[in-house]
């Protein structure tokens, strides 16, 4: 296999992935800490994800096109889809269960509040982004964050991760990972609107839909369909890293296995 492809198809097994069912018409309002002022984004939108993962066939697409897209560092991710090894209770035979990962885009993100600077902030329109110009590369946010969403980006020494590709929405574009989904798993849209193809799969699956990690109160805005119910608390994997070289046998990034 082409070692930048084994490279960006890593991190297969993830610990922070815990989950449960979540009756979205009860959610209660979280408040963490106090929230700055949300400031850009269209105010009449809020942006969400839903996740089938009845479709999601663990391909990785969406791992590779969003690290082209955003010029990601080579073994840094802004989403990548975790892939766990799941015993049936019954009859013990083995399922490979896929969990995309990426920033959950929360109603009360715990990444906002914690940032000196406020270089990380929330749009109105719900979208959790980076000023990378404003950021100083402390880290608090990276710290902060219960999904393991974000990381320090090493060309640029600032805070990364997922912004729902918000330079393409703003361009009427899908962002790179819902357009490279070859089983169309990721729906993204505006929940505001009644019409949308996410405010319709909500309303037709709500009693099924689950977030990860309900109990830190972020109240995320990516909700997955189809999710196993063991994943009600953080799996019991064990990922190995395993060094990626290129041909010239210098370490690329690193490879994990469950």
């Amino acid at each position: 296999m082409d070692p930048i492809r084994r490279s960006l198809l890593g991190q297969l097994a993830r610990l922070s992935a815990g989950a449960a069912f979540v009756p979205l018409a009860s959610v209660a309002q979280a408040g963490i800490n106090q929230q700055p002022l949300r400031r850009e984004g269209d105010p009449n939108k809020r942006y969400g994800m839903l996740i089938d993962l009845r479709q999601c066939i663990g391909c990785q697409a969406c791992t590779v096109s969003c690290h082209i897209e955003n010029d990601a560092p080579l073994g840094k991710f802004r989403t990548t889809v975790a892939q766990y090894e799941v015993e049936n209770q019954e009859n013990g035979e083995l399922a490979t269960f896929m969990l995309p990962r990426l920033c959950n885009h929360c109603e009360n993100p715990p990444c906002v509040p914690v940032c000196p600077v406020e270089a990380t902030y929330q749009q109105r329109d719900g979208i959790v982004v980076v000023d990378s110009d404003r950021c100083v590369g402390c880290a608090y946010c990276v710290n902060a964050c219960p999904y393991d969403a974000r990381f320090i980006n090493d060309k640029t020494q600032t805070a990364d991760k997922c912004t729902f590709c918000a330079h393409r929405l703003e361009a009427g574009l899908l962002p790179a990972c819902v357009e490279s989904c070859v089983g169309g798993a990721r729906i993204i849209g505006d929940m505001r609107n009644p019409e949308s193809q996410i405010s319709r799969m909500i309303a037709d699956y709500r009693d099924e839909l689950m977030v990860l990690q309900p109990e830190k109160n972020t109240v995320p805005q990516v909700f997955y369909l189809g999710m196993d119910e063991r994943f009600v608390t953080r799996p019991n994997a064990e990922p190995v890293a395993l060094e990626v070289l290129d041909p010239q046998g210098q370490e690329m990034g690193y490879e994990f296995h469950h």
